[in-house]
């Protein structure tokens, strides 16, 4: 069996968590109560989508994507006693820049949530003159002081490496374009200080052995999970059918002293938007999974929060060993 970092990972002991049903036999399995939001009677959010989630001295505490009624994507606050039934704030996180001033934008979005050293970090998406990465740094999800500016316009899909490898913090991007960019690949960058990136590598390059379920783009899910075998990637890759779009996911295994390499990397994805899922397949935007987040715990359980269809958010499970397993059957 493989090892995960016990000691970074026992924070989320006592996780929200359920087994796989005793007639199943598949390697990842959706919570029988997905999902977590009843929109039809929510009188804040018209949705609420691809949002992070932590624990923090055994609670949870969430960065959450949500659309008002006009329709504005913005980030916002969620606690929880249990990981699934949220209260969010209704008013914005609101970031500041180091001299003090707010930091401003028109929107924001897909937030990833990471603990790194003694802080938290919120990397997000906004559109300034053009999309791109923005990271934000928090010890008590009170205030929220912003890094410089990660990259240049135009960017998605920041996520950074919860600790540094050979004294350098890692981040994991998908340069695009302005639009609904129908490109990308994944690129791994590196920093001294958080603040100045570069030496940027080709990581992982959609349509990947003629996988059709990634044939557009991929993009880094949540944070890597550090085990013993190296970090596993949960990422998102994108299809193109003549009803639209159709985002899934699947997995793939870096090395663990040099993620620039790829171990392991399945051809299957490894969850689709699935016909008896109707929060997958409907919505604002149908046929959409989108994983932000994923909690771990000592024992290599892992709990994977996704946005559903771009309306709303659900919850699976798997665990360290299964998607090794996946990624190096379907490598």
């Amino acid at each position: 069996m493989a090892q995960v970092e016990k000691e970074y990972y026992k924070m989320n002991d006592g996780m929200l968590w359920e087994e796989r049903p005793a007639d199943a036999d598949e390697y990842i399995w959706r919570y029988s109560k997905n999902p977590l939001f009843d929109m039809s009677k929510d009188k804040h959010f018209w949705h609420i989508c691809n949002s992070a989630a932590a624990i923090v001295d055994g609670k949870y505490i969430g960065v959450f994507r949500c659309e008002d009624k006009t329709g504005a994507p913005d980030l916002y606050l969620g606690k929880s006693e249990d990981g699934a039934k949220w209260n969010l704030e209704t008013t914005p996180i609101v970031f500041y820049n180091r001299d003090g001033s707010r930091f401003t934008y028109p929107y924001a979005y897909d937030p990833r949530l990471i603990k790194l050293e003694d802080a938290y970090y919120v990397v997000f998406c906004a559109d300034i003159e053009g999309p791109s990465i923005y990271t934000a740094k928090t010890t008590d999800f009170k205030y929220f002081e912003m890094l410089p500016n990660n990259f240049l316009p135009f960017n998605r899909n920041g996520v950074l490496f919860p600790e540094k490898i050979n004294g350098k913090y890692l981040m994991l991007s998908r340069p695009s374009d302005t639009g609904n960019t129908p490109f990308g690949n994944i690129y791994l960058s590196e920093s001294p200080d958080l603040v100045y990136w570069g030496n940027h590598k080709l990581l992982m390059k959609n349509f990947h052995a003629n996988n059709y379920w990634e044939r557009i783009k991929i993009g880094a899910g949540p944070a890597p999970i550090k085990t013993d075998e190296g970090w596993i990637l949960i990422y998102h890759g994108v299809q193109s059918t003549c009803n639209g779009l159709v985002y899934s996911f699947g997995v793939a295994v870096l090395d663990l002293n040099d993620p620039s390499k790829v171990k392991y990397r399945a051809r299957r994805y490894l969850m689709s938007p699935e016909v008896g899922y109707d929060y997958e397949t409907t919505g604002f935007t149908p046929n959409v999974l989108f994983p932000c987040s994923a909690l771990v715990d000592s024992e290599g359980r892992v709990s994977i929060y996704y946005g559903a269809a771009d309306t709303n958010m659900a919850l699976a499970f798997t665990t360290v060993d299964k998607l090794l397993e996946f990624a190096k059957k379907f490598n």
